[in-house]
Parts: C-alpha cells; sequence; structure tokens
C-alpha cells in the first residue's frame, strides 16, 4: 500500500493523521474510489468531477483544486506501480477544535490510497453472492443527499455488519417507502423478462459510475435497460440480480434472504455485461 498525504507518498504503514482531524471526528468530508486496468485510470475525468461537486455541496475546498488532485492520485498510482489497484482520494475538512462546527477548520486535507481490494471470495464470485435485506433504512435526501459520497458511511457499514453476522455476504438497503436503493457499497441491477432495471437516484441509489458504464454498455448490446422504482418482489422474481461498483466491479447475486434467484450464478446478460465491461476497461482510461 502507498499513501499520500501532507506532501509525500509513504508505506501504509507510516501514514497518520492528527487525531482532530474533523474528517475522524464527525466524517466530515468527501471521497472517491477509483480503479487502475492495465495502467489506466477508468473514468478519472467522471470521478474528479463527482468529488469537486460533492465537496461544493459541503462547503469543501479541495486543496490545490481538482488539478491537484488529479497529479496527487496519478503519482500515488505510479508509485504503487500496479497493472490493475483500487485508490481511494480523500478530502477531508482537516484539523479543528473539538466540536462539530466545520467553520473553525480552515486547512482541509487531502489524502490519497492505493492498494489492492477484494470484496467477496472467489467462490461466492463464480456461484453468486448472498444478500439479506437489511433492517436499516437509507435517509432520504432531505438528510443527506445520496449523490454526495461523504465519509460518513455508518449506514453502510451497519448494514454490512448485519448482513455479516446473518451469514451472507452483502446487505440489501431499503428506503424509508421500502423501495430497494442500493447494497451497502454497490448498485443494484435486476433482469426481469430480458430488461435491465436499476433503481433510480430519487429512491436513494448513488449514481455511481460503474452503474453508468453499464447501462451504456446495454445500450449498446441492444439490451433494453432503465432506471425504475424496484421493491424486494421485483428482485425475487427477477431472471438475474447482478450488484456494481468500483470496488465490486459486476458481481452476481445468488440469493436474498436465503430464496434462490433465477439459476443461481452470473446469468446470460450478466456475463454478457461482465465481458463488456472488462473490454471497456482494458481499453479506455487515462494512462499513469
Amino acid at each position: 500500500m502507498k499513501v499520500w498525504i501532507d506532501g509525500a507518498i509513504v508505506e501504509g504503514s507510516q501514514a497518520r493523521i492528527p487525531v482532530t482531524d474533523h474528517g475522524f471526528l464527525y466524517g466530515d468530508g468527501v471521497f472517491e474510489g477509483l480503479r487502475v486496468y492495465s495502467r489506466r485510470i477508468f473514468r478519472f475525468d467522471d470521478h474528479l468531477s463527482r468529488l469537486a461537486s460533492g465537496a461544493r455541496c459541503l462547503g469543501l475546498t479541495i486543496p490545490g483544486g481538482v488539478e491537484a488532485a488529479r497529479r496527487i492520485v496519478i503519482d500515488t498510482a505510479r508509485a504503487h506501480d500496479r497493472n490493475d489497484a483500487y485508490l481511494r482520494l480523500i478530502v477531508s475538512r482537516g484539523e479543528g477544535p473539538l466540536g462539530v462546527d466545520p467553520t473553525s477548520c480552515t486547512n482541509p486535507r487531502i489524502v490519497c490510497i492505493a492498494d489492492q481490494v477484494s470484496l467477496y471470495p472467489e467462490e461466492k464470485l463464480r456461484n453468486g453472492i448472498d444478500l439479506v435485506t437489511s433492517s436499516l433504512r437509507r435517509p432520504g435526501p432531505d438528510v443527506l443527499d445520496p449523490r454526495v459520497k461523504s465519509l460518513n458511511y455508518l449506514n453502510n457499514a451497519l448494514a454490512k455488519r448485519e448482513a455479516r453476522r446473518q451469514g451472507a455476504d452483502e446487505a440489501l438497503l431499503l428506503n424509508a417507502a421500502g423501495h430497494v436503493v442500493e447494497a451497502s457499497v454497490a448498485n443494484v441491477f435486476a433482469v426481469r423478462g430480458g430488461r435491465l432495471l436499476t433503481p433510480p437516484a430519487s429512491d436513494g441509489a448513488l449514481e455511481g459510475l460503474t452503474r453508468d458504464t453499464v447501462l451504456a454498455l446495454a445500450r449498446e448490446q441492444r439490451i433494453p435497460a432503465e432506471e425504475r422504482t424496484l421493491g424486494r418482489y421485483d428482485l425475487l422474481a427477477a431472471e438475474e440480480v447482478f450488484l456494481t461498483g468500483s470496488g465490486a466491479r459486476i458481481v452476481a447475486v445468488g440469493s436474498l434472504d436465503g430464496l434462490g434467484i433465477g439459476k443461481g450464478g452470473a446469468g446470460p446478460i450478466t456475463r454478457r455485461l461482465s465481458q463488456a465491461f472488462e473490454q471497456c476497461v482494458r481499453s479506455t482510461g487515462t494512462p499513469i
């Protein structure tokens, strides 16, 4: 692991932040998870644009601006020196006195981490992961707009913990109306009647960049696709269900709440999109 912090790239074990950093104390900040494929950063500009938008919504300044963040990410990826990698770019409010007041912090901090990531066991990736519906609900946009990737992921972390304690791989989150939002760290897709369906951002789903790529690939593959409000019924009645995310990529779902989905494992549309996605990420992106 390599980490860019306070102007230097160090080993992960040497990276430190002060305990008075408001990102640590209050989850006050934003982040992006990026992927390096074949020494290219996938959808780099889109990630930076989303980071800038999230920071603007929080009234948070990116130290040195977007171009400084761009250089930091590339330098960290080069120092990590892997053909494939996972990058985590973080902007926190920075150090300040105890107390939640964000105006007390005058120097935002930027951190970039480069490492490898594996979210699910290989066997589950082959056969489909197990989902359980979380008892927790995703807060509405009047609490915090889901399009802001803030450092406050407690809702997601507790949902994941609940799933793991029940022996499942991942949690399915619903909103207050009982509609499907997403998994703890990934978007959700269902295939019904040959149509690809995914919850809209208005229901609380993050507008994920992998999600957006999959929708574009579906159009290229002439697979009918749309954003639609979904319930648990839609997933259980689906021929295929899969998750998408920068960390997860495309992962088939084998069951929900102990009930099998489709024929289990990756179905034909999931496989087609996975193959198209692999070709896309290996042939596009910003070289490091």
